[in-house]
Protein backbone atom coordinates (compact mmCIF):
# COMPACT_ATOMS: atom_id res chain seq x y z
CA UNK A 1 0.00 0.00 0.00
CA UNK A 2 1.94 3.41 -0.64
CA UNK A 3 1.66 6.10 0.66
CA UNK A 4 -0.78 9.45 0.32
CA UNK A 5 1.61 12.48 -1.17
CA UNK A 6 1.70 15.06 -3.68
CA UNK A 7 4.52 14.63 -6.88
CA UNK A 8 5.49 17.77 -8.72
CA UNK A 9 7.57 17.23 -12.06
CA UNK A 10 9.50 20.37 -13.13
CA UNK A 11 11.25 20.38 -16.20
CA UNK A 12 12.73 22.97 -18.85
CA UNK A 13 10.77 23.75 -21.68
CA UNK A 14 13.34 23.60 -24.62
CA UNK A 15 16.46 22.38 -23.20
CA UNK A 16 16.65 20.61 -27.10
CA UNK A 17 17.22 23.75 -28.44
CA UNK A 18 19.78 24.77 -26.48
CA UNK A 19 21.54 21.92 -26.72
CA UNK A 20 21.65 22.14 -30.44
CA UNK A 21 22.91 26.02 -30.29
CA UNK A 22 25.30 25.79 -27.48
CA UNK A 23 26.54 22.02 -27.69
CA UNK A 24 26.44 19.24 -25.04
CA UNK A 25 29.20 20.59 -22.84
CA UNK A 26 27.61 24.16 -22.44
CA UNK A 27 24.52 22.86 -22.48
CA UNK A 28 24.87 20.28 -19.97
CA UNK A 29 26.50 22.84 -17.52
CA UNK A 30 23.43 25.55 -17.84
CA UNK A 31 20.92 22.44 -17.21
CA UNK A 32 22.12 21.02 -14.28
CA UNK A 33 22.89 25.13 -12.42
CA UNK A 34 19.38 25.15 -13.45
CA UNK A 35 18.03 21.72 -11.95
CA UNK A 36 20.37 22.35 -9.00
CA UNK A 37 18.71 25.33 -8.40
CA UNK A 38 15.11 24.43 -8.61
CA UNK A 39 16.26 21.50 -6.30
CA UNK A 40 17.62 23.80 -3.61
CA UNK A 41 14.38 25.78 -4.06
CA UNK A 42 11.85 23.12 -3.60
CA UNK A 43 13.76 21.56 -0.74
CA UNK A 44 13.39 24.86 0.85
CA UNK A 45 10.23 24.74 0.57
CA UNK A 46 9.75 21.70 2.23
CA UNK A 47 10.03 19.30 -0.78
CA UNK A 48 11.82 15.74 -1.21
CA UNK A 49 13.91 15.63 -3.87
CA UNK A 50 13.37 12.26 -5.07
CA UNK A 51 15.78 12.69 -8.91
CA UNK A 52 16.70 14.55 -11.43
CA UNK A 53 15.51 13.56 -14.72
CA UNK A 54 18.17 15.42 -16.75
CA UNK A 55 16.13 18.98 -17.55
CA UNK A 56 14.18 18.50 -14.61
CA UNK A 57 13.56 17.39 -10.96
CA UNK A 58 10.71 15.27 -9.45
CA UNK A 59 9.72 16.20 -5.64
CA UNK A 60 7.37 14.71 -3.38
CA UNK A 61 5.57 16.78 -0.76
CA UNK A 62 3.13 15.08 2.24
CA UNK A 63 0.52 17.68 2.27
CA UNK A 64 -0.90 19.55 -1.07
CA UNK A 65 -0.64 23.17 0.54
CA UNK A 66 2.83 22.71 0.61
CA UNK A 67 2.98 21.70 -2.65
CA UNK A 68 1.01 24.72 -4.15
CA UNK A 69 2.60 27.09 -2.34
CA UNK A 70 6.02 25.53 -3.50
CA UNK A 71 5.70 25.38 -7.17
CA UNK A 72 3.76 29.02 -7.29
CA UNK A 73 6.95 30.15 -5.41
CA UNK A 74 9.23 28.70 -7.16
CA UNK A 75 7.89 29.70 -10.85
CA UNK A 76 7.79 33.67 -9.96
CA UNK A 77 11.46 32.92 -8.75
CA UNK A 78 12.77 31.29 -11.87
CA UNK A 79 10.70 34.20 -13.43
CA UNK A 80 12.86 36.58 -12.30
CA UNK A 81 15.68 34.44 -12.79
CA UNK A 82 14.89 34.17 -16.48
CA UNK A 83 14.81 37.88 -17.05
CA UNK A 84 18.83 37.64 -16.84
CA UNK A 85 19.03 34.41 -18.75
CA UNK A 86 20.72 34.87 -22.14
CA UNK A 87 18.37 34.31 -25.55
CA UNK A 88 20.76 31.18 -25.94
CA UNK A 89 20.13 29.83 -22.40
CA UNK A 90 16.21 31.00 -22.21
CA UNK A 91 14.13 27.75 -20.91
CA UNK A 92 11.10 28.85 -19.33
CA UNK A 93 9.44 26.18 -16.44
CA UNK A 94 6.47 23.86 -17.44
CA UNK A 95 5.48 22.09 -14.28
CA UNK A 96 2.82 18.73 -13.55
CA UNK A 97 1.35 18.46 -10.24
CA UNK A 98 -0.81 15.45 -8.76
CA UNK A 99 -1.67 13.70 -5.50
CA UNK A 100 -2.15 9.93 -4.70
CA UNK A 101 -0.88 6.72 -3.62
CA UNK A 102 2.84 6.81 -4.01
CA UNK A 103 5.13 3.94 -3.27
CA UNK A 104 8.66 4.07 -2.70
CA UNK A 105 11.53 1.95 -3.73
CA UNK A 106 14.92 2.18 -2.98
CA UNK A 107 15.24 5.90 -3.07
CA UNK A 108 12.84 5.97 -6.24
CA UNK A 109 8.91 6.50 -6.52
CA UNK A 110 6.18 4.81 -8.95
CA UNK A 111 1.96 4.99 -8.76
CA UNK A 112 -0.69 6.49 -10.57
CA UNK A 113 0.13 10.05 -9.32
CA UNK A 114 3.76 9.76 -10.64
CA UNK A 115 2.13 9.06 -13.88
CA UNK A 116 -0.17 11.81 -13.93
CA UNK A 117 2.23 14.49 -13.12
CA UNK A 118 4.81 13.35 -15.30
CA UNK A 119 2.17 13.11 -18.05
CA UNK A 120 0.89 16.56 -17.37
CA UNK A 121 4.13 18.35 -17.18
CA UNK A 122 4.67 17.15 -21.06
CA UNK A 123 1.28 18.68 -21.79
CA UNK A 124 1.46 22.41 -20.22
CA UNK A 125 3.57 25.20 -22.32
CA UNK A 126 5.79 27.17 -20.91
CA UNK A 127 5.33 29.21 -18.21
CA UNK A 128 2.56 26.79 -16.78
CA UNK A 129 1.56 24.65 -13.69
CA UNK A 130 -1.16 22.07 -14.64
CA UNK A 131 -2.55 20.07 -11.56
CA UNK A 132 -4.90 17.21 -10.81
CA UNK A 133 -8.01 17.09 -8.50
CA UNK A 134 -6.79 15.49 -6.04
CA UNK A 135 -3.89 18.06 -5.69
CA UNK A 136 -6.11 20.66 -5.19
CA UNK A 137 -9.31 18.67 -3.09
CA UNK A 138 -10.97 19.21 -5.96
CA UNK A 139 -11.24 22.71 -6.56
CA UNK A 140 -10.69 23.97 -2.57
CA UNK A 141 -7.88 25.98 -2.81
CA UNK A 142 -6.41 28.44 -0.15
CA UNK A 143 -7.59 32.13 -0.93
CA UNK A 144 -3.69 32.85 -2.02
CA UNK A 145 -4.17 30.12 -5.28
CA UNK A 146 -6.06 31.07 -8.06
CA UNK A 147 -6.86 28.12 -10.21
CA UNK A 148 -9.71 27.68 -13.07
CA UNK A 149 -10.69 24.52 -14.72
CA UNK A 150 -9.51 23.11 -17.65
CA UNK A 151 -11.84 19.65 -17.95
CA UNK A 152 -10.46 15.91 -17.91
CA UNK A 153 -7.54 14.94 -19.74
CA UNK A 154 -6.77 11.16 -20.79
CA UNK A 155 -3.08 9.89 -19.62
CA UNK A 156 -2.25 6.89 -21.08
CA UNK A 157 -2.67 4.20 -18.91
CA UNK A 158 -5.59 5.15 -17.86
CA UNK A 159 -8.90 3.81 -17.92
CA UNK A 160 -10.59 6.90 -16.66
CA UNK A 161 -9.62 10.70 -17.35
CA UNK A 162 -8.51 13.16 -14.58
CA UNK A 163 -9.52 16.15 -14.07
CA UNK A 164 -7.12 19.15 -14.53
CA UNK A 165 -6.68 22.70 -13.21
CA UNK A 166 -4.28 25.14 -14.31
CA UNK A 167 -2.71 27.41 -11.36
CA UNK A 168 -2.51 30.97 -12.26
CA UNK A 169 0.42 32.13 -10.44
CA UNK A 170 1.25 35.71 -11.68
CA UNK A 171 1.11 37.97 -8.98
CA UNK A 172 -0.07 41.08 -11.78
CA UNK A 173 -3.55 39.25 -12.98
CA UNK A 174 -6.87 40.41 -11.74
CA UNK A 175 -8.31 38.18 -9.70
CA UNK A 176 -11.73 38.69 -10.73
CA UNK A 177 -10.88 36.11 -13.54
CA UNK A 178 -10.30 33.12 -11.76
CA UNK A 179 -13.73 31.88 -10.82
CA UNK A 180 -13.22 28.23 -11.13
CA UNK A 181 -15.14 27.34 -14.45
CA UNK A 182 -14.47 25.39 -17.45
CA UNK A 183 -13.50 26.91 -20.63
CA UNK A 184 -15.76 24.90 -22.68
CA UNK A 185 -19.41 25.66 -23.71
CA UNK A 186 -22.28 24.96 -21.62
CA UNK A 187 -23.35 21.78 -20.94
CA UNK A 188 -19.72 20.41 -20.94
CA UNK A 189 -19.77 16.96 -19.09
CA UNK A 190 -16.49 16.46 -17.57
CA UNK A 191 -17.17 12.36 -17.52
CA UNK A 192 -17.56 12.16 -21.74
CA UNK A 193 -15.41 14.63 -22.89
CA UNK A 194 -11.50 15.20 -23.14
CA UNK A 195 -10.80 18.42 -22.95
CA UNK A 196 -7.80 17.71 -25.19
CA UNK A 197 -10.08 16.38 -28.04
CA UNK A 198 -9.58 14.87 -31.46
CA UNK A 199 -10.06 17.50 -33.65
CA UNK A 200 -9.85 21.50 -33.66
CA UNK A 201 -12.08 24.21 -35.24
CA UNK A 202 -10.53 27.40 -36.73
CA UNK A 203 -12.41 30.70 -37.13
CA UNK A 204 -11.55 33.78 -39.08
CA UNK A 205 -13.65 36.35 -40.17
CA UNK A 206 -15.93 34.37 -42.58
CA UNK A 207 -13.61 31.20 -42.56
CA UNK A 208 -14.24 28.23 -40.73
CA UNK A 209 -12.33 25.24 -41.11
CA UNK A 210 -12.12 21.66 -39.17
CA UNK A 211 -9.39 19.68 -38.84
CA UNK A 212 -9.26 16.26 -37.52
CA UNK A 213 -5.83 14.84 -35.46
CA UNK A 214 -5.28 12.36 -38.77
CA UNK A 215 -5.04 15.70 -40.95
CA UNK A 216 -2.45 17.37 -38.95
CA UNK A 217 0.41 18.80 -39.08
CA UNK A 218 -1.08 22.09 -40.82
CA UNK A 219 0.04 25.61 -41.16
CA UNK A 220 -1.64 29.08 -40.34
CA UNK A 221 -0.87 31.87 -42.58
CA UNK A 222 -0.44 34.71 -45.25
CA UNK A 223 0.23 32.42 -48.12
CA UNK A 224 -2.30 30.13 -50.04
CA UNK A 225 -0.16 27.16 -49.25
CA UNK A 226 -1.19 27.53 -45.86
CA UNK A 227 -3.97 24.73 -44.95
CA UNK A 228 -5.75 27.98 -43.00
CA UNK A 229 -5.32 31.39 -44.68
CA UNK A 230 -5.20 34.75 -42.24
CA UNK A 231 -4.84 37.53 -45.22
CA UNK A 232 -2.89 40.60 -43.01
CA UNK A 233 0.23 41.77 -42.76
CA UNK A 234 1.36 41.11 -39.22
CA UNK A 235 0.89 36.66 -40.37
CA UNK A 236 4.06 35.06 -41.59
CA UNK A 237 3.86 33.02 -44.57
CA UNK A 238 3.66 30.16 -42.73
CA UNK A 239 3.21 31.67 -39.37
CA UNK A 240 2.14 28.72 -36.70
CA UNK A 241 2.16 24.64 -37.53
CA UNK A 242 -0.65 22.51 -35.86
CA UNK A 243 0.75 19.08 -35.06
CA UNK A 244 -0.97 15.80 -33.38
CA UNK A 245 1.05 14.91 -30.20
CA UNK A 246 0.68 12.13 -27.78
CA UNK A 247 -3.04 12.63 -28.14
CA UNK A 248 -3.12 16.74 -27.87
CA UNK A 249 -3.68 19.61 -30.21
CA UNK A 250 -0.09 21.78 -30.27
CA UNK A 251 0.63 24.74 -31.22
CA UNK A 252 3.75 25.92 -32.69
CA UNK A 253 5.07 28.94 -33.63
CA UNK A 254 7.21 29.30 -36.06
CA UNK A 255 6.82 33.12 -37.45
CA UNK A 256 9.25 36.81 -37.28
CA UNK A 257 6.74 38.54 -34.57
CA UNK A 258 5.22 35.54 -32.10
CA UNK A 259 1.73 34.32 -31.38
CA UNK A 260 -0.28 35.14 -28.40
CA UNK A 261 -2.89 32.74 -27.07
CA UNK A 262 -5.52 33.32 -24.90
CA UNK A 263 -8.19 30.76 -22.97
CA UNK A 264 -11.55 31.09 -22.66
CA UNK A 265 -12.51 30.95 -18.84
CA UNK A 266 -10.01 33.67 -17.99
CA UNK A 267 -5.66 33.47 -17.11
CA UNK A 268 -3.40 35.42 -18.44
CA UNK A 269 -2.30 35.65 -22.02
CA UNK A 270 0.88 33.04 -23.24
CA UNK A 271 3.13 34.47 -25.66
CA UNK A 272 4.58 31.87 -27.84
CA UNK A 273 7.94 33.04 -29.50
CA UNK A 274 9.60 29.93 -31.31
CA UNK A 275 7.51 28.06 -28.39
CA UNK A 276 4.83 25.78 -28.39
CA UNK A 277 1.48 24.81 -25.90
CA UNK A 278 -1.35 22.26 -26.00
CA UNK A 279 -4.56 23.35 -27.35
CA UNK A 280 -7.39 22.76 -25.39
CA UNK A 281 -11.03 23.67 -24.57
CA UNK A 282 -12.00 27.56 -26.65
CA UNK A 283 -9.62 30.34 -27.01
CA UNK A 284 -8.39 32.49 -29.43
CA UNK A 285 -4.77 33.03 -31.16
CA UNK A 286 -3.14 36.31 -32.02
CA UNK A 287 -0.84 36.89 -34.73
CA UNK A 288 2.19 38.66 -34.62
CA UNK A 289 0.70 41.10 -32.39
CA UNK A 290 -1.04 41.00 -29.35
CA UNK A 291 -4.15 41.07 -28.26
CA UNK A 292 -4.60 44.78 -26.89
CA UNK A 293 -3.50 46.00 -30.59
CA UNK A 294 -7.05 46.99 -32.17
CA UNK A 295 -5.71 45.77 -35.03
CA UNK A 296 -4.40 41.97 -34.36
CA UNK A 297 -5.47 39.40 -36.44
CA UNK A 298 -7.44 36.76 -34.23
CA UNK A 299 -8.06 33.31 -35.05
CA UNK A 300 -10.61 31.49 -32.68
CA UNK A 301 -10.50 27.58 -32.00
CA UNK A 302 -12.19 24.98 -30.64
CA UNK A 303 -10.16 21.65 -29.43
CA UNK A 304 -13.36 18.99 -29.42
Amino acid sequence: MGVQSTVVFADLFGSTGVFESLGNAKATEAVTQITAWLAEKFKANGGRVVKFLGDGVLVLFKENRHALAAVVDVQRAYEQRLTSAGSGVYMPLRIGVARGDVEMVEDDCYGDAVNIAARLSELTGPHQIWVNAEAIGGGKLSPDIRSRLLGPIHVRGRAEPCTVYQIEWQEDVDSEFFTIQSPLADGFDASQRDVLGSQIELSYLDSRKTFKAFELPMHIGRMREAEFVVSDLHVSRKHARLDWRNGSVVLTDVSSYGCWVRFFGGGSDLLLRREECVLHGRGEIALGTPFGDLGAPVVTFSVR
